[in-house]
C-alpha cells in the first residue's frame, strides 16, 4: 500500500452532510477512508411556503436598495420557486435595480446564470464581512433584502436592523432534522467509543443536530471530549463550525469552503493527530484508527485487537498486565461482573488472551507481541531505545 496515494487508508470518517455527500463521500474514499455515512439533516423543499411566498411578492412589489445573496443553491432554489408561482420574471427585473452582495463564488455564479451582475463580494466567503461592508454604509431608511440559508441569521439582520435598515428575510430553504437518525445515533456512539477517527461537518445545522442526537441519548458530554481529544472535527468553513468551537472544541477547516479543500485539510490534518510510527524489531509498525501498515502492508485490526496495540504502544517496550489490558477492551466483551474501580464494566483476563490472540492474526509477523509470563505483554523493543521513528 502507497500511504502517499491513499494518505487516509486505515482510518474511519463520519459523513454528516445531506447535500453532496456521494461526492464528499467518493473523495474521502479516492483517498482510502473508510466512510460512515450519518446524515444529519434534510433539505426541506419550499414550493408551497407561505413566508418564502409573502417574502418574494414583497420584494417584487416595494423597492428595495440591497440583495444579500448567501449561497448559490438557494438562490437559484429562490428564483425555481419564484418562476412555479410565474414570478420569476418579476423578481429579476426587480434584482436588476438594486446592488446585489454575493457572499462568494458560488453565489456570484448563480446571481450571472441569472443575468445578474453583483455589485460587490467579499474576498473571505463570510457574512461576518458581509456586515461590514453594509454598515460602512449609511443605512438609515434602506431596506434589504437577505437570503437565508438554512437557519435564521439573527445577529446579522439585527445589527442591521439597530443601523436604522428595514430587512425582508427571505427563507429560501430549511434544514430538517432526518426522518431515521439511526445511522447518526450510531455515528456518534462510534466516535464516543474510538473507532471513527474524523467527523465531517458541511453546515451548522448538521452540527447541531448531531450534537442534538447525542442529548437526547445522554452521551452529549462524551461526544465533546471524544471531540476534543481522539476523533477530528473536520468543518467546512467557521460558519460550520462555530456550535463546536463557541464549545471548545478543535476543528479543521480549509482556507476556502469548498468541498475539495475540506478532504485535503482533513489529508495533511488526520494522519499526523492519529497515526503512530514505532520501529519494533526491525518492522516499521505505524497505528492508524482500524488499521496497521505494517512494513508498507495495511492490516486492518478489529476494535478489540486495536484496543490491546494502542495500549502497549503507550509504553513501547515496557510490561502492560493483564489487569490493565482488561480496562481497555470495548464494553461489549464484558464477562458477567466484571467491573473497574471506577464503575465501568471491565473484561476478563481470558477476553485479553483472546485479544492478543487476533492481534497477532492480524499483524501476521510472529515476536512482535510478547507474552511475559505472570505478568503480561509487551512490544518487541527495547523500552529504553524506543521513540517513533520519522516518517
Amino acid at each position: 500500500m502507497n500511504t502517499d496515494s491513499e494518505p487516509l487508508a486505515g482510518f474511519a470518517v463520519g459523513v454528516t452532510a445531506a447535500r453532496r455527500h456521494e461526492e464528499l463521500a467518493a473523495l474521502l474514499e479516492r483517498r482510502g477512508a473508510r466512510v460512515v455515512h450519518a446524515p444529519a439533516i434534510r433539505l426541506v423543499p419550499l414550493s408551497d411556503d407561505a413566508e418564502l411566498l409573502h417574502a418574494t411578492n414583497t420584494c417584487i412589489g416595494e423597492s428595495f436598495d440591497y440583495a444579500v445573496v448567501t449561497t448559490g443553491i438557494g438562490f437559484r432554489a429562490w428564483l425555481e420557486t419564484a418562476d412555479g408561482w410565474g414570478l420569476r420574471d418579476d423578481l429579476i427585473e426587480r434584482l436588476h435595480k438594486v446592488r446585489i452582495l454575493a457572499r462568494g463564488p458560488k453565489a456570484r455564479g448563480a446571481i450571472r446564470s441569472a443575468g445578474l451582475q453583483e455589485t460587490w463580494s467579499p474576498d473571505s466567503e463570510s457574512c461576518e464581512e458581509v456586515l461590514r461592508y453594509l454598515l460602512a454604509k449609511d443605512l438609515a431608511g434602506t431596506r434589504i433584502a437577505v437570503q437565508l440559508y438554512g437557519e435564521p441569521l439573527a445577529d446579522f439582520v439585527g445589527a442591521l436592523r439597530r443601523a436604522g435598515a428595514e430587512v425582508i428575510e427571505v427563507p429560501v430553504y430549511r434544514w430538517s432534522r432526518t426522518d431515521d437518525s439511526t445511522p447518526l445515533r450510531r455515528l456518534v456512539g462510534q466516535a464516543v467509543a474510538g473507532t471513527v477517527d474524523a467527523i465531517t461537518f458541511t453546515s451548522a445545522p448538521a452540527v447541531t443536530a448531531t450534537l442534538a442526537v447525542a442529548a437526547e441519548d445522554g452521551l452529549e458530554e462524551a461526544f465533546m471530549e471524544a471531540l476534543r481529544t481522539h476523533a477530528v472535527a473536520a468543518c467546512v468553513g467557521p460558519v460550520t463550525a462555530r456550535p463546536l468551537t463557541e464549545r471548545g472544541v478543535p476543528t479543521v477547516q480549509p482556507e476556502r469552503a469548498r468541498i475539495g479543500a475540506l478532504v485535503r485539510a482533513l489529508v495533511s490534518d488526520l494522519p499526523q493527530r492519529r497515526a503512530r510510527l514505532i520501529s519494533v524489531r526491525g518492522h516499521a509498525l505505524e497505528l492508524r484508527g482500524h488499521a496497521v501498515v505494517l512494513d508498507g502492508q495495511l492490516r486492518p485490526i478489529a476494535p478489540a485487537p486495536m484496543a490491546i496495540l494502542r495500549a502497549l504502544a503507550r509504553r513501547p517496550g515496557h510490561v502492560v498486565s493483564r489487569a490493565e489490558l482488561c480496562t481497555v477492551l470495548p464494553s461489549r466483551m464484558v464477562a458477567g461482573g466484571a467491573w473497574s474501580r471506577d464503575g465501568r464494566p471491565q473484561a476478563d483476563e481470558h477476553a485479553v488472551e483472546m485479544a492478543v490472540a487476533r492481534l497477532r492474526r492480524g499483524l501476521g509477523r510472529s515476536g512482535i507481541v510478547e507474552t511475559v509470563v505472570k505478568r503480561g505483554y509487551r512490544l518487541a523493543c527495547d523500552p529504553l531505545r524506543a521513540m517513533e521513528v520519522p516518517r
